[in-house]
């Protein structure tokens, strides 16, 4: 079996950014996949579940809910290694295109105050499996990468 194309990038050279991590035409559509790497690969430790799990919870509730693109949103979720999170969505667009709609997602998980949105037995399969304080604490070091990112961080090193 081949290689799927994920598993073709360097790991090791890899550091967090928003990067482009394929095109697909579903169709007539193109579907573009963001790879939004938090920590750094193989170098940092990973983020725990709860984390993940609560920023999944908030960053789709917001992408979701965003004026403009939230009819362009197909999926957010996290990588299964726990060191970033895809992004799908319909279109064709470039990770500078984006950066701003993640950018403020990252920015309003940082700042969220209250309930987690969905964190309860009836709208989620391990409610309990939350942590909003470390939550903030990936979502505001991210947002303050994607403030100054460099070109470099925003296509895949090769």
């Amino acid at each position: 079996m081949e290689k799927i194309t994920s598993f073709t990038i360097d790991h090791i050279r890899l550091q967090p950014g928003l990067y482009v991590s394929r095109k697909d035409k579903v169709g007539t559509e193109t579907v573009t996949t963001f790879d939004l790497r938090v920590t750094s690969p193989n170098e940092e430790p990973v983020m725990n579940t709860a984390e993940i799990h609560t920023i999944e919870h908030l960053a789709a509730t917001y992408l979701r809910n965003d004026a403009r693109w939230q009819n362009n949103v197909l999926y957010f979720g996290p990588m299964g290694c726990r060191t970033g999170f895809y992004l799908l969505l319909s279109g064709d667009y470039t990770s500078r295109e984006v950066l701003p709609l993640v950018r403020d997602c990252f920015r309003f998980v940082a700042e969220f105050t209250g309930e987690v949105p969905g964190a309860s037995a009836r709208d989620c399969g391990n409610y309990m499996d939350m942590n909003l304080p470390m939550a903030k604490f990936w979502a505001a070091r991210y947002s303050k990468l994607l403030e100054k990112i460099e070109n470099d961080r925003l296509v895949y090193p090769v």
